[in-house]
């Protein structure tokens, strides 16, 4: 699970990258952009992704295993999909055609929604691995539970 490691970085730069191309879109104040709730929930998900959701995910099942729950990690992993597809699909509805978009600020906003894209994938992945994870970890538990109950049945 070494690759993990290597996505979870992966998040965390790019949820920078959206966090701060958002700040310097909403520092602009030139344009309607500045004042567009989907920059707002860009700028949260830069947020939740860089300082929450991702380390969550690193550092609860290393240092913390009780808060790594079986349910709370794909719980987590489930929801930080979600955003980022709504999100980059937001964001890129709100934009203009590539040949339209000439200064910086719309520049900026379409690096948003790629990297918001990436951002999807990569949590997309994750989340399958979270939630074949909780599959693996609830029939183990099953089948122990069946198999200590069926052992002390004839004690």
């Amino acid at each position: 699970m070494l690759w993990l490691y290597a996505v979870r970085i992966v998040q965390i730069i790019f949820g920078l990258i959206v966090l701060a191309l958002t700040a310097y879109v909403i520092n602009t104040f030139e344009y309607w952009w500045s004042f567009s709730s989907t920059v707002d929930f860009l700028l949260f998900l830069g947020i939740w992704t860089t300082f929450l959701a991702t380390p969550y995910l690193v550092a609860a099942p290393l240092y913390a295993p009780r808060l790594a729950h079986p349910f709370v990690i794909p719980a987590v992993e489930v929801i930080t999909m979600i955003f980022w597809f709504a999100g980059f699909i937001a964001m890129g509805a709100e934009l203009p055609p590539a040949a339209g978009c000439t200064w910086s600020t719309c520049r900026a906003l379409q690096a948003v929604t790629v990297f918001g894209s990436f951002e999807w994938v990569l949590f997309a992945v994750t989340t399958y691995f979270a939630i074949v994870d909780l599959m693996n970890h609830r029939t183990s538990g099953e089948s122990a539970q069946k198999t200590q109950h069926n052992a002390h049945l004839g004690v």
